[in-house]
C-alpha cells in the first residue's frame, strides 16, 4: 500500500503546478511537499513530477495521481454515507475529479452538466481543455477518469456513450465575405481568404473546405485558443471559420455573422468515456452529463 500522505502530495504538485502552491493547499511547507514526492518516487522506482514552470506529472505520475483522486472521491462517498465516523478518520477535504472536455463543448452545453452535478455534490471538478480529437489521449495516459471526445470506440478500461453532435457553421462577417469572396468559395478564394482556427490541433476549417471544393486546400488562419475570442475574431472582419452553431445563432439572425455557403453545416459526433470503475459518484456525473447532452444535435 502506498501512503496517502505522499500520494496527496503528489496529486497537490501536479494539480497546482508547483510545490509552493501545493504546500499553501496541504498547509506544510514546500520542503516538506518536495520531500514526501521524492520519497514517493523512491518507492515507486520512477520519475513522477517533471520539475519545471508548472510542474506536470510524468505518465506515471498521472496514474497515481488518478489512484490518488478515486481515493478522496471513495473517502467522500463514505463521509457521506456514513456521517457518524469522525472526519478527521477520513480526511475531510474536497473530492476532485479531472475530466478532459474541447473547448466549444465547455463554451455551448458542458457547463449545465456541471451545474446540474453540482447541485447535488461537493465533488470538485478540474477540467483540461484539448482538442475532442485528443482527449481520449488523457484517458489512455491516465491522467483524467473521464472524457468528451470525438473517438466512439472506448479507450481500454472505459465505458463510451454518444452524446449526439455538436454542429458547427462555416461564419464571417458580411464585410469579410464580399472582400475575400467575391465570385463565390472556390479552392482559390479559401488558399488566400484568412481563416481562423482554435489551435494546432484545429481541423474543422480544412474539413469543410475539402467537402466543398472537393481539394486539399491550404488555408492561411489566425491561431486563436478561446472559444470566445474566435467569435469575436469572425465578427470583427478578421477571418472565416468553424463555429458551433449554438454559439453564431444569433449572430446569424442578426446579420452580424453569414454563412460562406448557406445549409452547409459540420457535425462533430461526441462520445462520453468514463472509466468503468465502480465509483457512484462518477455514475451520478454521466447522468448530469447524459442531461445535458440533450441540447446537442441528433442527427
Amino acid at each position: 500500500m502506498l501512503d496517502e500522505t505522499l500520494l496527496a502530495a503528489l496529486a497537490a504538485v501536479a494539480r497546482e503546478g508547483s510545490f509552493e502552491r501545493a504546500a499553501r493547499w496541504l498547509h506544510i511547507t514546500p520542503s516538506a511537499v518536495s520531500q514526501r514526492v521524492r520519497l514517493l518516487e523512491e518507492r515507486v522506482g520512477a520519475a513522477l513530477i517533471v520539475r519545471g514552470r508548472p510542474c506536470v506529472a510524468t505518465d506515471v505520475g498521472a496514474r497515481l495521481c488518478r489512484h490518488a483522486e478515486l481515493i478522496s472521491v471513495l473517502e467522500a462517498q463514505l463521509r457521506r454515507e456514513l456521517p457518524a465516523l469522525p472526519q478527521e478518520s477520513i480526511g475531510a477535504r474536497h473530492a476532485n475529479l479531472r475530466i478532459a472536455v474541447n473547448a466549444d463543448s465547455l463554451g455551448t452545453w458542458f457547463i449545465g452538466a456541471m451545474r446540474d452535478f453540482a447541485a447535488h455534490h461537493d465533488t470538485l471538478l478540474s477540467l483540461t481543455l484539448d482538442d475532442e480529437e485528443h482527449t481520449a489521449e488523457w484517458l489512455r495516459r491516465g491522467h483524467v477518469l473521464a472524457a468528451v471526445t470525438s473517438l466512439h470506440a472506448p479507450v481500454h478500461g472505459c465505458r463510451s456513450r454518444r452524446l449526439g453532435a455538436l454542429r458547427y457553421v462555416a461564419t464571417a462577417s458580411t464585410e469579410f465575405l464580399k472582400r475575400w469572396f467575391p465570385d463565390g468559395v472556390t479552392a482559390q478564394a479559401l488558399a488566400h481568404a484568412p481563416s481562423l482556427v482554435f489551435d494546432r490541433n484545429d481541423r474543422l476549417q480544412e474539413q469543410w473546405a475539402h467537402r466543398r471544393v472537393h481539394r486539399d486546400v491550404r488555408l492561411p488562419a489566425h491561431r486563436l485558443p478561446s472559444s470566445a475570442a474566435f467569435l469575436d475574431a469572425a465578427l470583427a472582419g478578421l477571418g472565416w471559420g468553424m463555429n458551433p452553431l449554438a454559439l453564431a445563432r444569433a449572430h446569424l439572425q442578426s446579420g452580424a455573422l453569414v454563412e460562406l455557403i448557406t445549409g452547409t453545416p459540420l457535425d462533430v459526433a461526441l462520445y462520453w468515456q468514463v472509466t468503468r470503475l465502480d465509483v457512484p459518484v462518477l455514475a451520478q456525473l454521466t447522468e448530469s452529463v447524459m442531461r445535458a447532452a440533450g441540447t446537442l444535435e441528433q442527427p
